[in-house]
């Protein structure tokens, strides 16, 4: 999956919507608990309902870890599925690894080629040793977490580090990178007036803007401040499409919601 393909198929299908299978047992609607993959058929019906009118879809890996080795065979169809039916969707582990040296290969390993993701989050902390084995592998993207929506990012964020914000040395010093080509950012939904000056700083990357929707950020002020020449975004929703209603049309339902962002998004690609 390039960045040429992305951005083609956001150009295709007018939207740049990510939508978040972050599948709980405790929110699905009851009928699906007597199946014999409770997971995998929400999954399943979720992308076959909304597959036309997003580019993205991002498993939150935690959500599958919790159940053990039931999640994890419910996260290997859902990838399988994609793969096979929908190559074109661009895929994201939500995993937030970061470790040094061969353990960061590792999870690159896990998720690149054992599931065949198409990019993964990760957490700069340990800094570029932890980051750079994700960044060898071709057509594959890393997702740097850098200005993130939670409210705890205040802690450490947007901390002052010789006269500049912490996540600003993130992306400064990220961009600098081996392969660093490869690299996209996490750019939180609820911080969008951040964006003009992250924009600065990395003009040309994809940012996966978390936030929209059940956390109250503004799709419009996304649009406004971090949208570049290539649309540069991939705006995710998870709760607010996944769960818009319990009943035996929840497919339906989710694909109405997925159609309203796709809808406005719609829009500001056509200014």
């Amino acid at each position: 999956m390039t960045t040429e393909f992305l951005v083609n198929q956001i150009k295709q299908k007018k939207s740049f919507l990510c939508i978040g299978l972050d599948t709980d047992l405790d929110k699905i609607p009851l009928h699906l608990l007597e199946e014999e993959d409770p997971i995998f058929s929400f999954n399943k019906a979720i992308i076959d309902a909304t597959h036309d009118v997003c580019v993205a879809y991002k498993p939150n890996i935690a959500f599958y870890e919790a159940y053990g080795l039931q999640g994890w065979q419910a996260l290997e169809k859902t990838m399988a599925y994609l793969n096979e039916n929908h190559p074109e969707i661009f895929t994201i582990a939500d995993a937030k690894r970061g470790d040094i040296g061969n353990t960061s290969t590792r999870y690159a390993k896990a998720f690149f080629e054992t599931l065949n993701f198409d990019s993964i989050t990760v957490a700069p902390y340990m800094g570029k040793d932890s980051v750079e084995p994700f960044l060898t592998f071709e057509d594959k993207h890393t997702i740097l977490l850098a200005l993130t929506s939670n409210e705890g990012a205040f802690d450490f964020q947007t901390r002052m580090l010789e006269q500049k914000e912490l996540y600003k040395e993130v992306l400064l010093t990220s961009s600098r990178y081996k392969n660093s080509e490869n690299l996209m950012y996490v750019i939180g939904a609820t911080k969008a007036s951040y964006l003009a000056e992250i924009r600065k700083i990395v003009p040309n990357s994809f940012f996966l803007v978390p936030g929209v929707g059940a956390q109250g950020g503004s799709l419009e002020e996304v649009c406004k401040y971090g949208m570049n020449d290539q649309i540069g975004l991939l705006v995710n929703s998870s709760r607010g499409i996944l769960y818009a209603s319990k009943d035996e049309k929840f497919d339906q339902s989710a694909r109405k919601e997925a159609l309203k962002l796709q809808k406005e998004m719609e829009n500001y690609l056509q200014r």
